[in-house]
């Protein structure tokens, strides 16, 4: 049978989880993403659990709103041109089974400059702070995750309402696990 953990960065964004279902608060950030995860996973049987990230997301386009469900996750803060020109890969792109085709850029950057917009948005449909540490350390132990985001803002100026806005994201997060999982 299967087990879910959802994973979100604050307690507002898991607000609406269904009870009965089990949660784990990372923080922000990708590093404190990936170690809560990490130490999670370390202390739990893994063999039927799926990771489920649910959380806020901006959008890098214009017109993109409502829910995501990622298939790839970019880590878009890491300078990867130049660890593969030493001759190493940087795996800054992670792909997400499930997913509906939306592209993630993940990053420890709080993006409201419309020049870093508009250049993640040449990759990417929406940004976040933890996913892909989620995804990374997920991988480290073969667990399946799944990546659910609700676009909050526009990744500019009008993220700084993001404490406004949380809550009809979560409201949604809550309906689509209450859907999926009950």
């Amino acid at each position: 049978m299967t087990e879910y953990l959802v994973v979100s960065a604050f307690r507002a964004e898991a607000k609406y989880v269904p009870e009965g279902i089990p949660v784990l608060l990372t923080g922000i950030g990708k590093t404190a993403a990936a170690v809560a995860v990490s130490k999670a996973l370390a202390e739990r049987d893994t063999r039927d659990l799926v990771v489920l990230n649910v959380g806020t997301t901006g959008a890098l386009r214009a017109g993109l709103t409502g829910l995501y469900l990622p298939s790839e996750v970019i880590n878009h803060d890491l300078n990867a041109e130049a660890i593969r020109a030493l001759g190493l890969d940087p795996r800054e792109s992670l792909q997400v089974e499930g997913g509906d085709g939306t592209v993630l850029a993940s990053g420890d950057v709080f993006v409201t400059d419309p020049v870093i917009r508009a250049r993640l948005a040449e990759r990417a449909h929406l940004v976040d702070m933890e996913a892909y540490g989620v995804v990374f350390a997920c991988r480290q132990f073969g667990v399946p995750v799944r990546l659910v985001k609700h676009v909050s803002d526009s990744a500019d100026e009008a993220a700084m309402d993001w404490p406004a806005q949380v809550d009809a994201s979560a409201r949604v997060l809550g309906e689509w696990l209450q859907a999926e999982l009950t």
